[in-house]
């Protein structure tokens, strides 16, 4: 079997489970995290981006309570992830360093993917991380969640992600190399399936249940997952990480399942964009705004002539000329108040306008879709 060619994938995120990391006593498995270590710095040097979705907190954090996590009490894993994570985010650092590479933590939960505004500013925070060639580690923020700790958060979470940073691909590293027609532990005539080309309702009726005491995810979350990925245009490999190096095994040829997305993370987000039902309100453009949105650019204060409606930064407003068609639709960067304030201003005059260094766009290029031109 040739390698997988993770060369086409300019950016991954790489989702981290539990029963790698940690064991059954909550220590954590220091040669293999600096193996993994070694992979992402291979992979940064050949120009790839890398964001890590991690669990492992409440793992770690148990032993330091001195709990039994299949026992343990809503505030009782709280507190497990406030000191698990902590140590968790210190190993990662400590062996990012070791290639002179710095890491960051973000803590989220799926909430913050779906509020336009904080979906905004979280891909901000991202975009300026990757460019400045800092490896983002993220988990779910079980610290101060709200409702029971589901199974499976951080599969979904790790597709949320992918999503937002518009990644090319998904990797899913856990305790299974792939996807079977059935669990293989238990059934002997279960089949390896390399290529999935569409998620159905019979894919995710093959998927078996968490066998893991350590982690949370199983089978089934890990197609969901897929199923998310996929459908933002980011393909999706399920992987074995119970051996040294799993990223570069996968380039030397170790059995994976893929699970192809059908186009590419920007026609996607077009796609989305372009079929929104409602928008929230207009920005009228001025003809050398128009001109230099269908070339490729994004849309600056100076070109919006008018603003209508009511709407708040990241919702959906139309694009229209002076005459009044629509060209497309974008998520605004700034409220209906402030995109009014600013028209007309250049982007230098943005802080003197609304009192604050705001964003130089109104609308970046990589939030809007042109109907009569691509």
């Amino acid at each position: 079997m040739s390698g997988l060619a993770l060369s086409d994938y300019r950016r991954l995120v790489v989702k981290v489970g539990s029963s790698l990391l940690v064991d059954n006593q909550g220590r954590l498995n220091r040669d293999w995290l600096e193996k993994l270590s070694d992979d992402v710095a291979g992979l940064a040097a050949d120009g790839h981006q890398v964001v890590i979705v991690s669990s492992g907190a409440i793992a770690i954090g148990s032993p330091v309570l001195g709990i039994s996590k299949q026992r343990a009490r809503l505030e009782d894993l709280q507190a497990a992830a406030a000191a698990g994570q902590i140590q968790l985010v210190h190993s990662y650092q400590e062996a990012l360093a070791r290639h002179r590479i710095a890491a960051a933590q973000i803590l989220m939960t799926p909430d913050d993917t779906e509020d336009r505004r904080r979906f905004l500013n979280a891909r901000r925070t991202f975009g300026k991380l990757l460019e400045h060639s800092v490896i983002p580690i993220v988990n779910e923020n079980d610290t101060v969640a709200t409702t029971e700790i589901r199974y499976g958060d951080n599969d979904r979470l790790a597709a949320r992600i992918a999503q937002l940073v518009m990644a090319d691909a998904l990797v899913l590293l856990s305790d299974v190399d792939g996807f079977y027609t059935a669990d293989p532990t238990n059934n002997s005539d279960a089949k390896h399936i390399p290529t999935v080309r569409a998620i159905t309702d019979e894919t995710l009726s093959m998927a078996g249940e968490s066998r893991s005491v350590i982690g949370s995810g199983g089978m089934v979350t890990k197609v969901q997952a897929a199923r998310i990925a996929t459908h933002a245009g980011c393909s999706t490999i399920i992987a074995s990480g119970l051996i040294p190096n799993p990223l570069q095994a996968l380039v030397d040829g170790a059995r994976c399942t893929v699970f192809q997305a059908s186009g590419t993370p920007a026609a996607a987000r077009k796609q989305w964009l372009a079929g929104v039902l409602e928008v929230a309100g207009e920005l009228i453009l001025d003809d050398g705004a128009a001109r230099a949105l269908r070339a490729g650019g994004s849309l600056l204060p100076v070109g919006v002539a008018a603003v209508v409606g009511s709407f708040r930064r990241g919702d959906a407003v139309a694009l229209k000329t002076s005459s009044g068609d629509e060209i497309g639709r974008g998520l605004a960067e700034y409220s209906d108040d402030e995109a009014l304030r600013l028209a007309g201003c250049q982007s230098d005059q943005i802080e003197q306008t609304l009192g604050y260094r705001g964003r130089a766009v109104v609308v970046h290029r990589d939030e809007l879709v042109l109907f009569d031109h691509e």
